[in-house]
């Protein structure tokens, strides 16, 4: 199986691609079993060479803007359906100095309430918490709400003559379910979440049936770097070769492509299984093979192949990881295609959502300001297996929350080989921070191409942060 390199025109700003090697797109369709629509597609857009003002990763003055005027007003992954499949069930996302109650009011309905008595304030749930409840009542007071958000008890009620418990409801965050996603925002005004997404974005995820799948695996750590910097560090391909060598032998990473849906879309196709521009003529099909069966240090499928009959290392990687998934999952992999088995599609929907839609790599990544540190963010991995093929579908992980100098690799259930890689990538975030607070240059130099979703985001924050200021309306809110 021989791979055609199309001769490319590089006349214009923003088409030039690495020379001498094969599109993704052109490795793609050299695959034995044949990849979808959503696979075999393109969306590259130039959006100028300017640099990007460094202002925004250290000024507090940003970050306040930001929570002001993009976190109010953007769709946010808050937690899976799996989180609270039954009646009563109760999740708290935090954002910032934000806090919502998303909760099953009923089979096919869940709210997200603002997390606080509208007493005097106090929250009804604390952080990171989850479980059921019949009310969410006040720990200060005693004054409680109904799972549907009505107000159950005032106490003393003879002292608030001028309060209408009819009127006194909790206020509501709008809610939108995607994929087995709970989506919340909290502008009234936004529009909707397929509005947000855009036609294609959303007949892409549509396509991966991610509600078939549950969190097998979720861990969080806090990083030392400003939420838009661990944003940027997985937005591109571009470092694999510096930061991560011990994958470059299997990894196409200068020939990645990017692309970009709309305001709120991006992704990457990575091609796994082929040799990375940078290690041309250094390497042949059987060391790809063997680096990507054995890896550096043991083992990843525990059993080193022999090419034959002329196949390629890509060929092969696709048969095996068809079968290991197959064995794994009880299920029929034979018409999904090679680049579904192998590659990493990574897709970022704004502001801080990754979603790796791949069979070998199904991952979320959510990224979240650090509250009480501009300069530091919370990120959190989540895995996601397919539902068992008896339909039962296994409680979700908890998290596994990381201390700040411990590796990945620690937490439990992790492989220890992507473990390494995140090391890799989160090592680099310290140094960047102080790296930028440190330079004479106020401005990020960015490649047209590869670094692409990094413009495109950055775009996106420079909208809203533009913006009016605009907090939560209790009273519209309310009426939801």
């Amino acid at each position: 199986m021989s791979v055609e390199i199309t001769e490319r025109k590089q006349s214009a700003e923003g088409e030039a691609r690495c020379p001498g090697a094969p599109t993704t797109q052109e490795i793609i369709a050299a695959d034995r079993v044949a990849a979808p629509g959503w696979v075999r597609s393109e969306s590259y857009q130039y959006l100028g060479d300017e640099d990007i003002s460094t202002d925004r990763y250290i000024e507090p003055q940003y970050a306040r803007m930001e929570m002001e005027r993009l976190w109010t007003r953007t769709w946010q992954f808050a937690c899976r359906e799996e989180h609270i499949p039954e009646v009563g069930d109760y999740y708290v996302y935090d954002i910032g100095p934000y806090s919502l109650i998303v909760t099953r009011v009923a089979k096919n309905e869940i709210r997200a309430y603002y997390n606080a008595c509208l007493h005097r304030g106090t929250k009804l749930r604390a952080s990171g918490t989850l479980g059921n409840a019949s009310e969410f009542k006040c720990s200060f007071h005693g004054w409680s709400w109904n799972v549907d958000g009505s107000n159950r008890t005032v106490v003393c009620p003879w002292d608030f003559p001028h309060v209408d418990r009819k009127k006194f409801s909790l206020p509501q965050a709008r809610v939108e379910l995607l994929g087995g996603f709970v989506f919340i925002n909290m502008d009234p005004d936004a529009p909707t979440l397929s509005e947000y997404l855009g036609p294609a974005a959303k007949a892409h995820i549509d396509a991966w049936k991610l509600e078939d799948r549950y969190v097998y695996l979720h861990v969080s750590k806090r990083l030392p770097a400003n939420w838009k910097l661990a944003v940027e560090a997985f937005l591109e391909a571009y470092h694999v070769i510096q930061t991560h060598p011990q994958v470059a032998v299997s990894n196409g990473d200068a020939n990645s492509q990017y692309d970009i849906y709309g305001e709120h879309v991006n992704r990457f196709i990575s091609t796994l299984g082929v040799l990375s521009p940078h290690l041309y003529g250094k390497h042949t099909e059987q060391d790809i093979l063997e680096q990507f069966t054995l890896g550096d240090s043991g083992s990843v499928t525990g059993t080193k192949r022999t090419l034959d009959d002329g196949r390629t290392a890509r060929e092969v990687m696709a048969g095996m990881f068809r079968g290991m998934f197959e064995k794994a999952t009880n299920t029929d992999l034979s018409k999904v295609s090679d680049s579904e088995l192998l590659d990493c599609f990574s897709y970022t929907v704004f502001p801080s959502l990754f979603l790796f839609p791949g069979i070998s790599l199904p991952m979320v990544y959510r990224f979240r300001p650090d509250p009480k540190d501009h300069r530091a963010c919370i990120y959190e991995v989540l895995f996601l297996r397919p539902v068992p093929v008896d339909g039962k579908r296994p409680e979700p992980a908890e998290p596994v929350h990381l201390r700040d100098e411990q590796s990945f690799k620690e937490a439990e259930g992790m492989d220890p080989g992507f473990g390494a890689i995140l090391d890799q990538d989160t090592d680099n975030l310290f140094l960047q921070q102080e790296g930028i607070e440190a330079s004479a240059k106020r401005g990020l130099t960015l490649g047209n191409y590869q670094e692409i979703r990094v413009r495109h985001f950055e775009r996106s924050v420079e909208k809203y942060v533009a913006m009016p200021p605009k907090r939560p309306d209790w009273e519209r809110s309310r009426k939801r």
